[in-house]
């Protein structure tokens, strides 16, 4: 396998930043606390969620660790997160849901968080079969499946390609299906010099890319008005930069120029499609409005206003919209 040369370097900085969430961790817990879940071959004490792990690792076929949390109890719901982020994106939802009898499972795409950073595989295919191996391993049924802008990818390639004998509902959350770039056949989508800037900004500072997004157009700060939150930026910063920089770049490739059309075609369960119509980053008429007219029977919600990043900007409407989906 080729290696990365910039492998050293990243492994560095990851895990100056996971040190420095553990010490946060250490430091919020109540005196004679333990952290649960501290890997594979680690004996965890009982739990909420009656033994199982709050968290833990897979192993998939090709080698690479995927990170995963579990909380809460109940019927399952089960995150994919979007790019360059990990499962940490979700948490306000995870709350919510976990506190509303729900059992959350989300996971950090390989490359991604805490996940290993292969060098092959950052493609649509293996970010759905990871997925699968996922729900196999924890032998998942009757999951209610959310993507969130590159999730809502996968989310849709899984059920192109693995079916819904594991899944119950799905829901696609101001996501990048059915295709993002624009072609002959799909006049609406973004040219494909825009995500070839992605990849240029990339590569000559992305730690810069990931603050221009967040302090800009992916929470809608950049709009007239806008009261910016300086630790949502943070959080979007210290997510991205516990990506691999190889897996982070090749991910734009994955989410912008997929095409799903025919994954949303075999969609054969309840499904919830919701967007805002002020999102600068997957535009809605190319991407919501788009894929509820391939996917049978969809339910499409709307957000007048909101930007792509609607998980922080609106979390407690979507909470309660996805909550209400999940009842319905």
């Amino acid at each position: 396998m080729p290696q990365n040369p910039e492998q050293p370097l990243n492994n560095g900085r990851r895990q100056l930043l996971l040190g420095s969430a553990a010490l946060a961790t250490v430091m919020l817990l109540p005196l004679g606390g333990c952290v649960r879940g501290a890997g594979p071959g680690t004996a965890h004490p009982q739990t909420e969620n009656g033994g199982r792990r709050t968290m833990g690792t897979i192993t998939t076929r090709d080698g690479t660790q995927i990170y995963y949390k579990d909380w809460g109890s109940g019927p399952v719901v089960v995150l994919s997160h979007g790019w360059p982020l990990n499962s940490d994106s979700w948490e306000a939802q995870m709350m919510f849901l976990a506190s509303n009898g729900y059992r959350v499972i989300a996971h950090d795409r390989r490359g991604h968080g805490r996940s290993s950073q292969p060098w092959n595989g950052n493609e649509m295919n293996t970010y759905a079969d990871d997925l699968a191996a996922l729900l196999d391993h924890l032998d998942v049924r009757g999951a209610s499946l959310f993507g969130f802008s590159t999730g809502g990818g996968e989310v849709a390639r899984y059920i192109g390609r693995h079916g819904t004998a594991r899944v119950a509902k799905a829901g696609l959350i101001a996501a990048v299906p059915p295709l993002m770039v624009q072609t002959e056949a799909n006049p609406g989508g973004l040219p494909l010099s825009v995500f070839d800037g992605i990849r240029a900004a990339s590569l000559a500072d992305r730690s810069q890319l990931y603050r221009d997004v967040a302090s800009g157009p992916f929470f809608g700060y950049n709009r007239p008005g806008a009261k910016p939150s300086q630790g949502v930026i943070d959080a979007f910063w210290m997510q991205g930069m516990m990506a691999g920089h190889k897996n982070a770049y090749d991910c734009i490739k994955a989410f912008s120029e997929t095409d799903f059309s025919d994954d949303l075609k075999k969609f054969d369960v309840p499904t919830l499609i919701l967007h805002g119509d002020d999102d600068q980053i997957v535009p809605v008429d190319a991407a919501a409005r788009a894929s509820a007219k391939l996917v049978p029977h969809a339910k499409l919600v709307i957000y007048p206003g909101a930007p792509h990043g609607i998980t922080d900007t609106h979390k407690e409407q979507l909470g309660a919209d996805m909550l209400a989906f999940l009842r319905s």
